[in-house]
């Protein structure tokens, strides 16, 4: 009786909450249960949200438009990803591989299968000691195309990511054809590796950044059973697709993308994207990067986490919060500290 109480008294608490999550970023049908509403979603509140915020990013991009170069604008605009080879001129980028190999930085490993993540956050006090990566951190071209990715300005969040992956061992659930979220995002990698086709490379849909009327009648029907999928990446949001599904939503076949060292990457991951199983064991070392904002305001920045004390800092602040919430409640990220590494280490978990 109690026990039941106190559910009840925390569900009028949190219910302002869940209702105001309506209007941002929020995508978990599971933990939201207005998001998750079979009833509302059967209505329409899903689909209402991705046709707003789709709105939305197409008026922040015409405003951004101007930034890029018009092939690579063409390029985004027609597939939902831009590939530019030999990103930085030869000797620039040969320096850059040689300062991220000579330092054993700050790590976390997050193990999903047969793949372990590694990720080295790369706030001011890092790049202080990183003159050549914190000058393409801050290259033009990088920031330009990853803000029209996102249809946002602001500060993007910039990490060393390492992939080492098994060809045995349970599935990695990043293998699954998905979309990230309901709108517009972005995440791109500058590769500082060849990867090959045999070691996993990044996975992409062209042209699934762009909704089509089947596509939406798609993301209905996910939306009303998603809070009771068995998924719990689609149930919080993040929808997985087979790709023999692909066709009947308007789309083509998802497309490797193998990539020669130097080689970067920007994407809309609203459009539906997997890591390909790797045949062998493989190990692949990035610059990532992502924005992800409330796809609902109109303007480009006003972004609070770029100012002075917050900017460079979300990943970590992030990563505090969720350290904080593992300790006291025994649930948090499961990003796992591993101490000084160098980028392209074995893994530790």
């Amino acid at each position: 009786m109690l026990m039941s109480f106190a559910r009840t008294a925390l569900s009028a608490v949190k219910f302002p909450l869940w209702v105001a999550a309506v209007a941002g970023a929020e995508k978990s049908f599971r933990k939201n249960p207005i998001l998750g509403s079979p009833t509302l979603n059967r209505l329409g509140l899903h689909v209402a949200r991705i046709r707003l915020a789709a709105k939305a990013a197409e008026y922040r991009r015409g405003r951004l438009a101007g930034l890029l170069d018009e092939a690579d604008r063409a390029a985004f605009d027609r597939d939902g990803i831009v590939v530019k080879e030999d990103f930085l001129p030869p000797a620039e980028f040969e320096a850059l591989t040689a300062e991220i190999a000579g330092r054993d930085l700050e790590a976390r490993e997050l193990r999903q299968g047969q793949a372990v993540q590694r990720m080295i956050p790369l706030g001011e006090a890092v790049l202080a000691g990183l003159p050549r990566l914190r000058a393409v951190v801050h290259h033009p071209v990088l920031r330009a195309l990853t803000a029209y990715a996102a249809s946002r300005a602001g500060e993007p969040v910039f990490y060393l990511q390492t992939v080492l992956s098994q060809p045995d061992g349970p599935d990695d659930p990043q293998t699954a054809l998905h979309s990230d979220t309901f709108h517009a995002t972005t995440k791109g990698w500058l590769f500082l590796h060849d990867v090959p086709e045999t070691d996993g490379p990044f996975v992409y849909v062209p042209g699934s950044h762009r909704i089509t009327p089947e596509r939406l009648a798609w993301e209905r029907e996910q939306s009303v059973l998603a809070s009771s999928s068995r998924d719990s990446h689609h149930a919080a949001g993040s929808f997985r697709i087979a790709a023999a599904d692909l066709p009947r939503l308007g789309y083509g076949a998802p497309v490797k993308v193998a990539v020669r060292a130097n080689t970067l990457v920007v994407a809309d991951t609203f459009g539906f994207h997997a890591r390909a199983h790797s045949d062998r064991a493989s190990t692949r070392v990035t610059l990532h990067t992502y924005i992800r904002r409330n796809p609902f305001l109109p303007w480009l920045g006003l972004d609070v986490k770029a100012l002075p004390g917050l900017k460079g800092r979300e990943l970590a602040l992030y990563l505090w919060i969720q350290d904080l919430k593992l300790r006291f409640t025994g649930r948090g990220a499961p990003w796992r500290p591993v101490g000084k590494v160098r980028a392209d280490s074995p893994a530790h978990v």
